[in-house]
């Protein structure tokens, strides 16, 4: 992809990163033809320059789950939750399945264990967020070689760790949960008892899965919610790191960081808050700056993810499009940040 004024396109272009609002609200998608109109509008907005699709390098986005398939189960968790109501209710005995295809798309790559993942911010949505905690901790499950059984109660309870979230009457999204009120903040402090509560009497979840969904808000200094307790099993503390590291990438009861923002609150929190063996494991395969990220260098100039680097992934692979002057670079240029050691990422802009 490259870098292109708005001002200069013709109209036969296509977007190869999407257009977002501050609140991660997508405008135009990736591959959309940037029809007459569409430039008309961008510039009305103030938004002056674009990536375009070209014949160059294109980011190699790396994900744990194929964004089709991401789609399909985020839906029917959302489908079948979005139903659920206090009573007990057989369908969500239907996300146990849901569950065990994750487990099974990523037992089935062997190749998943090896790789760094590209894993973006986004906008706050339980759904999604629920789907995402489980890949990582299956991920991680899997990787530790845990047992399958162990593995398919971790991912149940991932999907069903925030379900009582949906009893709040107030938006948990994109705030300090400190800054709530009084009341407010109690109740948000008492979502993972609502969880607990409303699958307490359901005999298809194992007693496992619901401990984890009632502690996934624990902490080892005791400084969690809703028992202050530092009396977490392994694969809870899992379901924690992954939970607490996504939240903040997609703002759930919590202001949204940038990815590395993300990653050295969890570096910080390491062996205080969080085990520091699961947090370096969720740390070996998250890329630092996801594929497609745009950052300005050291050098003044300015450049965009295109790979990771398996065992580095604070140094990863750019194509530079502006130079320090800011002048557009029209040709593939390539810098290696693993290779190029007086060369690095001062900020990142998108």
């Amino acid at each position: 992809m490259k870098l292109c004024k708005v001002s200069e396109i013709v109209g036969t272009e296509r977007l190869a990163r999407a257009i977002m609002t501050d609140d991660y609200v997508e405008l135009l998608a990736a591959g959309t033809l940037l029809r007459p109109d569409y430039i008309e509008k961008l510039k009305r907005m103030g938004i002056t320059e674009v990536f375009i699709e070209d014949d160059g390098l294109l980011p190699e986005q790396v994900v744990i789950l194929r964004e089709d398939v991401e789609t399909i189960y985020k839906e029917k968790v959302r489908s079948i939750v979005e139903r659920h109501v206090y009573s007990q209710n057989a369908e969500l005995q239907e996300l146990t399945d849901t569950a065990d295809e994750i487990i099974s798309n990523i037992l089935e790559d062997d190749r998943l264990v090896e790789k760094i993942f590209d894993i973006r911010e986004r906008s706050a949505d339980i759904y999604d967020h629920s789907i995402s905690v489980c890949a990582l901790a299956v991920l991680i499950a899997v990787k530790r070689k845990l047992a399958r059984d162990v593995i398919h109660d971790l991912g149940v309870a991932c999907l069903f760790h925030d379900i009582g979230l949906r009893y709040l009457d107030f938006d948990c999204s994109n705030v300090i949960i400190d800054e709530l009120s009084e009341k407010n903040r109690e109740e948000y402090c008492k979502h993972p008892v609502y969880a607990y509560s409303a699958l307490e009497k359901e005999t298809w979840i194992t007693e496992r899965s619901r401990l984890m969904i009632l502690k996934h808000h624990e902490r080892l200094d005791q400084s969690g919610f809703p028992m202050h307790t530092s009396d977490i099993d392994a694969e809870t503390q899992i379901l924690q790191v992954c939970d607490s590291f996504d939240e903040m990438i997609c703002g759930i009861g919590c202001r949204r960081s940038r990815v590395y923002e993300a990653v050295e609150y969890m570096k910080m929190s390491r062996g205080v808050l969080f085990a520091e063996d699961i947090v370096n494991g969720l740390l070996d395969f998250t890329a630092v700056y996801p594929a497609g990220t745009v950052v300005f260098l050291n050098t003044g100039e300015m450049g965009v993810v295109v790979k990771q680097n398996r065992q580095f992934p604070e140094r990863p692979v750019l194509r530079i499009v502006k130079d320090a002057e800011g002048n557009t670079i029209k040709e593939e240029t390539l810098c290696d940040l693993l290779e190029v050691h007086s060369v690095y990422i001062d900020r990142v802009l998108l």
